[in-house]
């Protein structure tokens, strides 16, 4: 598909502007729309360089075309010797008019990265989104190809404006979902299993702790996308509470919570299930939108605290950590000195320095020291 940029061919144009905007979402950000400039203005090799703000950070790559082991050779070791840098804001510039001929074919970076390579014509323009990330494109063109003309820079100029839009929404989308990672992470840690539903209440995602009580059929079961729990009477239950939830969740009200048990066929101790509505904003609308969460505490899970994390919170030695963190997943002063191999005496020695580096003097308050504390996030 060649443009006629004379023909000023509207569905080329639109098409590689949708490809913008939709490369944050897609697997490999920007092949489309790389894809198309490649092929619009008749370049061999299309690259996107996305730099973050910190000095040591050597950026990500993004490549369409070209032979992939020189172009990673490029990632790895040619990167800091690359002149080709910071263009100006918004302008698209010829490598042979940012650098003089010779001086480039002099250069390391020419005979090092371009030539073996093949390269010869190379367009670029950086982009700047503040506190986010640096940009560079480059279009380039092998050896005994026409050089790039005036229409294929005024092209790219064109479509600045809406990469730079785009690679907004890509920071953002990109921070939300560390933030989401991140929260993810912390129920993981807190033995917190979390499932969310939908405005009809068909289940979107859970996380590997729900996910692996799911999977274990014993008391929490989905079926056709729905969640069921292990008899009819407590599966009606958790229906309504859905029902209630969502009511208020379509009133855009906050603060409604609503809890149960679940019992388990296996004799296990009873599932706590909390259910209440997420946060919507004012222009939350569309199908399949995050409707209602549900977190579940299994008294079974134990807590996984690295000893390294406690000794450094509390003050505490190795020995007195592992001693805590026993006492926390319930067993009693005996079952953990079998546990460690040491005598109840040398136990009750280190629970009593436990005791006088924290400041409680009760298993049970110190049992409630470390859970209430940032101990269970590591």
């Amino acid at each position: 598909m060649k443009l006629d940029f004379q023909s000023e061919d509207v569905q080329s144009f639109s098409k590689i502007i949708e490809n913008i905007y939709q490369g944050p979402m897609e697997e490999t950000p920007w092949e489309s729309f790389m894809l198309d400039l490649r092929e619009l203005l008749g370049a061999h090799i299309a690259t996107l360089i996305l730099i973050p703000p910190s000095q040591d950070a050597e950026g990500v790559m993004l490549n369409v075309g070209g032979d992939l082991e020189k172009l990673e050779s490029y990632s790895k070791k040619q990167y800091a010797i690359d002149p080709f840098i910071d263009l100006p804001p918004g302008e698209v510039i010829s490598l042979r008019e940012f650098i003089d001929p010779k001086k480039l074919v002099a250069s390391e970076f020419y005979q090092t990265t371009l030539e073996p390579a093949g390269i010869y014509d190379i367009l670029g323009a950086d982009l700047n989104v503040p506190d986010e990330l640096s940009v560079r494109l480059r279009i380039s063109r092998f050896k005994g190809a026409k050089p790039f003309g005036v229409e294929q820079k005024n092209l790219i100029k064109q479509l600045l404006p809406h990469l730079e839009r785009a690679l907004r929404i890509h920071a953002r989308l990109n921070k939300v979902e560390s933030e989401r990672a991140l929260y993810a992470g912390a129920m993981e840690q807190l033995s917190v299993g979390s499932i969310i539903l939908d405005e009809k209440g068909s289940i979107i995602t859970c996380n590997s702790l729900a996910r692996q009580l799911i999977d274990a059929k014993d008391g929490l079961i989905s079926s056709k996308g729905s969640l069921h729990l292990a008899n009819r009477e407590q599966t009606n239950e958790l229906q309504k509470l859905i029902s209630s939830v969502l009511e208020i969740q379509k009133r855009k009200e906050s603060g409604f919570v609503e809890a149960m048990r679940a019992t388990r066929p296996s004799g296990l101790a009873d599932l706590g299930l909390v259910v209440r509505p997420v946060p919507k904003n004012q222009y939350s609308e569309g199908k399949s939108v995050p409707s209602v969460a549900i977190f579940i505490s299994d008294p079974e899970q134990t807590s996984e605290t690295p000893t390294e994390i406690i000794t450094r919170l509390f003050g505490v030695t190795p020995a007195e950590a592992s001693l805590a963190m026993l006492l926390v997943n319930g067993l009693t002063l005996d079952e953990a000195a079998q546990v460690q191999g040491v005598s109840r005496n040398t136990t009750r020695t280190h629970l009593r320095s436990i005791f006088a580096k924290t400041g409680v003097s009760r298993q049970t308050m110190l049992v409630r020291l470390i859970l209430k504390s940032v101990a269970p996030l590591a």
